[in-house]
């Protein structure tokens, strides 16, 4: 069990973290939410602050007086064993509480646990502590995606940050991948949950481990890139019906707009640009493409006479091929964006992969108890697994056995492929 001390530290660290993302909006932009599950940065910040004044000052710092009595509606996301809650599409139309309102929460918050933490926490509240902190982490990640959809869908692109890395790579647009063999049989995944530990923690539907039984199956060695995508796009994959499903051949062609390109390629000039948090600039063909659907995925994957790996092959494969697959670009490259596969193999950071599995519940799942019980079991329907973490996900909040979930259709993400074979 980690000390007050350095359990204090560790928040400290992971509050500013969330602060500094912001720090490079202009006040306007922390009050636009561009479409219905991007939420405004003011909210993010205050939400965050909410998950822990209910669920630790309320119940457990005596004498605590909530900042504001309304904040618990505004701010509450899902928690429908809390009580109201705003409705989610009108949170772009709240001008007040300020931003400045909001920063203000967010110190008496600090302040408030601080004091809470001075004192060794036991340990339901101390798995309530390290479960906000990696709540915390889900949120900068949103953050970085939902400043990047509002940022990416004005007209003038504007740049979050100037680039601070210049992106290479040595893959050239086609070449061939390498397909790594994973033998069959009887394997284990998951992990057996431990919420008292901020190092290796895990979410509740991630455990528990149990086994799974596998054919052999090749799994590619990196993502597919910009420049195979385009050859997709060239060979008219977007309009061929027969390499989709019946959903998304229903999506790709929807109403008077139908999608022909991942989400921030426009063309312009006689070429296909792409928008990143540093602005708009031409397509890179050797990057990993981001920001496609499961169903862009799948159609690619048929397409390349390939097909989307289960959630089990992946984590199987990065059990299997872990030393040989470096870590990956995670949001402490600071690149903010996916980069080219190098000498060696990609397999986390960069972009969340789509996996073909359907997000349930593993044998003998069960969610956290209480009222965060509602964090993620609620959620087991109609959803599909991402794997592997992304280019804006903190290192420390990631692992092997990570589940990460969205609908089909979802894109704002920055989510690729990585290929399979029987």
């Amino acid at each position: 069990m980690p000390s007050g001390n350095e359990l204090s530290e560790t928040y400290l660290s992971v509050r500013q973290q969330t602060v500094s993302i912001t720090s490079l909006l202009e006040n306007e932009d922390f009050q636009i939410q561009p479409m219905v599950d991007a939420s405004p940065p003011k909210w993010h910040l205050a939400h965050v602050s909410w998950f822990f004044e209910t669920f630790l000052l309320k119940p457990y710092l005596k004498g605590y007086q909530p900042f504001h009595l309304l904040f618990e509606t505004l701010f509450n996301s899902y928690y429908n064993g809390v009580g109201e809650q705003f409705p989610r599409h009108l949170r772009g139309t709240l001008s007040r509480p300020t931003v400045s309102e909001v920063m203000d929460y967010r110190a008496r918050i600090d302040e408030s646990m601080l004091k809470l933490l001075a004192h060794e926490p036991e340990d339901e509240m101390l798995q309530r502590v390290v479960l906000g902190l990696h709540h915390e982490q889900q949120h900068q990640e949103l953050l970085y995606t939902d400043i990047k959809y509002n940022l990416g869908h004005n007209p003038l692109y504007p740049a979050y940050r100037q680039p601070e890395t210049q992106m290479t790579g040595s893959n050239a647009a086609g070449e061939s991948m390498r397909f790594l063999s994973v033998g069959g049989g009887l394997h284990r995944i998951g992990r057996d949950f431990a919420p008292t530990s901020y190092e290796d923690f895990s979410f509740d539907n991630e455990s528990p481990q149990h086994q799974v039984y596998l054919n052999d199956f090749c799994i590619a060695d990196r993502l597919v890139t910009n420049g195979e995508f385009l050859a997709f796009m060239d060979d008219k994959g977007y309009s061929r019906s027969d390499l989709w499903l019946s959903d998304g051949w229903q999506w790709v062609n929807q109403g008077t707009d139908p999608v022909r390109a991942p989400l921030y390629w426009r063309w312009h000039d006689d070429q296909w640009f792409e928008y990143s948090l540093s602005g708009f600039r031409p397509l890179d063909l050797h990057q990993p493409v981001c920001h496609i659907s499961a169903y862009e995925a799948d159609a690619y994957a048929r397409w390349a006479g390939a097909r989307l790996p289960t959630e089990s092959e992946w984590e199987v494969a990065a059990q299997a091929h872990r030393a040989e697959m470096p870590l990956g670009n995670f949001v402490e490259s600071e690149t903010l964006h996916p980069k080219p596969a190098e000498e060696s193999t990609q397999l986390f950071g960069d972009t969340w992969e789509w996996t073909c599995s359907s997000y349930s519940p593993y044998p003998g799942f069960k969610p956290f108890a209480g009222q965060i019980g509602e964090y993620n079991g609620k959620f087991m329907a109609n959803q599909l697994v991402l794997r592997g973490g992304s280019c804006v996900t903190p290192a420390a909040h990631f692992r092997d056995s990570y589940r990460n979930f969205f609908y089909p259709p979802d894109r704002w993400q920055f989510t690729g492929i990585r290929l399979a074979r029987d």
